[in-house]
């Protein structure tokens, strides 16, 4: 009676889980769980799933447009005093978007990791497994050569020098018997040469698909990390085709990002479904191939089920002890009289000994231990390091998309925000002498009329004497001071600054020695002024 519950293999609660999503092929029809990969309604259960996530990216891809189509839509002036809060927003968004990037980041190298070393025990457990089966076909193939090539020759030729003692030649026919009693319980053992070509081409297979994944995952990974820093460059150095790159490379992450958390959900829910259940799996397998008994006996391996082989093993054994004993009478009792027989009973027992040690061996190889081991380890392998793995891709998938739909979202208003400000630059006067970006415009372009700075000025008051202006009346004398100060400093006059120059105060740029200076030429230009009235 087989065993009903495994002690030395316990499916993890992950497995459990993703077992019990729904499984429904494309005409929303409810599918057996079971897994089944022949079957075309099981393989659409895990399409579905991935129709699933690309309904999410057009989800997310409609929302993006949306949301660009109302900001361009819906551009109004904002106020000065709005600025600052949506400044602070986008800058909050951009960097919740990286923070994001960078957690995703790091759960998508592990999951990437785990994935691989699980992938990497399996094909492990498969080599090992196909190296087991492999040594037994080579101990059972090489046993029946000797035995059917080997003994024949040696028995023909005793035959020969035996011919006059017909006791010495009904030993050798029963020696023969032994013989065939070996090459047919050898027979009887099952071929595992088609099972060796089936574990071979599918660990090849797993490790050819493994390498590429794990390759597109890592430089999918990379992708994202310089997406993301790049984007953050961008917005701190305000470059707009840093940002406009950015923007294209996101949408096409985003894309990648979906597709990847479809495939990676398809993959775990479909290996979840094998690890629920993997005995019976293996045994719809290979019921045409092998025997119940011998697949029970290895995936089990109870010390209450009998060994499928033992009987033919125990056969084995005693044959050739019988033909051992068989050939020391012979060494004993025929070597004296028939000296020439000796070499073909020596080269007998030679290959007895041989066949005895491949006997060891084979019993070794077959039995159930080494074999159970490897299917447990790939089942470790794979249901807990494959698909935890999965489950921290899928999460990554996830968060990468999370983080790029913020990213998309950040950028436009980052750009709206840069385009608000040059237009708050371009409303300011350029011939405003106390405008800090007139004075870089003037500086970059000396074509212009030239402004004297006020250095020159207080370093050349003698020189500036004579071009004080004529005295006006004294009501207006606060507006002409101005007057005849803006046309020293090279501007034009503004009124509305007067009430600055009544208090005799400097633009608050200037320096200290500069104020000093400042304060003692209008001091001096005031007692010109006062003479000139007086006068």
């Amino acid at each position: 009676m087989l065993p009903t519950a495994r002690v030395d293999y316990i499916a993890p609660w992950w497995t459990y889980w993703l077992h019990n999503f729904p499984h429904v092929n494309l005409r929303f029809q409810p599918v057996n769980k079971s897994f089944n990969p022949q079957d075309d309604n099981y393989q659409q259960s895990l399409i579905f799933l991935v129709c699933v996530a690309a309904a999410g990216l057009g989800l997310n891809l409609l929302f993006l447009a949306i949301y660009l189509s109302c900001l361009c839509c819906c551009r109004k002036e904002e106020e000065e005093e709005t600025k600052r809060p949506n400044s602070c927003c986008v800058t909050w968004t951009a960097v919740t978007a990286g923070l994001i990037c960078c957690a995703a980041v790091g759960v998508g190298f592990y999951g990437n990791s785990e994935t691989n070393d699980g992938v990497y025990q399996l094909t492990y457990s498969l080599y090992n497994a196909n190296h087991t089966l492999g040594g037994v076909d080579s101990l059972v193939s090489g046993t029946m050569d000797s035995m059917q090539r080997g003994l024949k020759q040696h028995l023909e030729r005793l035959d020969e020098i035996f011919a006059t003692r017909g006791d010495y030649i009904q030993t050798l026919r029963f020696m023969q018997q032994m013989a065939d009693n070996v090459i047919m319980q050898l027979t009887g053992l099952p071929e595992w040469g088609q099972t060796r070509v089936d574990l071979a081409a599918t660990a090849v297979q797993i490790s050819y698909v493994e390498y590429y994944r794990w390759l597109s995952y890592l430089l999918l990974l990379i992708l994202d990390l310089v997406i993301c820093l790049v984007a953050c460059l961008g917005l701190a150095k305000q470059s707009r085709w840093l940002l406009t790159t950015m923007m294209v490379f996101g949408v096409l992450t985003l894309i990648l990002s979906w597709a990847s958390l479809g495939a990676d959900t398809a993959t775990a829910v479909g290996t979840s479904d094998f690890c629920v259940a993997p005995d019976k799996f293996i045994m719809n397998m290979t019921h045409n191939e092998i025997s119940t008994d011998i697949v029970h006996y290895y995936l089990y391996c109870s010390q209450s089920m009998p060994n499928p082989f033992q009987q033919a093993l125990t056969i084995f054994q005693r044959s050739l002890t019988t033909m051992q004993i068989q050939i020391q009478g012979l060494l004993q009792f025929s070597v004296p009289i028939f000296p020439t027989a000796e070499k073909d009973l020596l080269g007998i027992q030679r290959l007895l000994n041989s066949s005895e040690s491949s006997l060891h061996q084979l019993t070794a190889l077959l039995d159930c231990r080494g074999l159970h081991k490897d299917y447990l380890d790939a089942l470790i392998g794979v249901c807990y390091d494959g698909v935890e793995g999965l489950l921290y891709l899928s999460l990554f998938s996830l968060l990468a998309a999370l983080a790029f739909c913020a990213m998309l979202c950040a950028i436009p208003r980052a750009w709206r925000h840069f385009a608000s400000r040059d237009r708050e630059y371009d409303d300011i006067d350029e011939e405003d002498p106390f405008n800090p970006q007139a004075r870089r415009i003037a500086a970059h372009n000396p074509t212009r009329g030239q402004m004297h700075s006020f250095c020159s000025y207080s370093s050349s008051m003698g020189s500036q004497s004579s071009l004080h202006p004529p005295a006006q009346a004294v009501s207006n004398a606060p507006v002409s001071e101005y007057m005849n100060q803006s046309v020293l400093f090279g501007g034009n006059p503004r009124y509305e600054n007067v009430p600055l120059i009544g208090r005799g105060s400097p633009p608050p740029s200037y320096s200290p020695s500069m104020r000093a200076a400042y304060l003692s030429m209008t001091d001096d230009q005031t007692r010109h002024f006062g003479n000139d009235f007086q006068a």
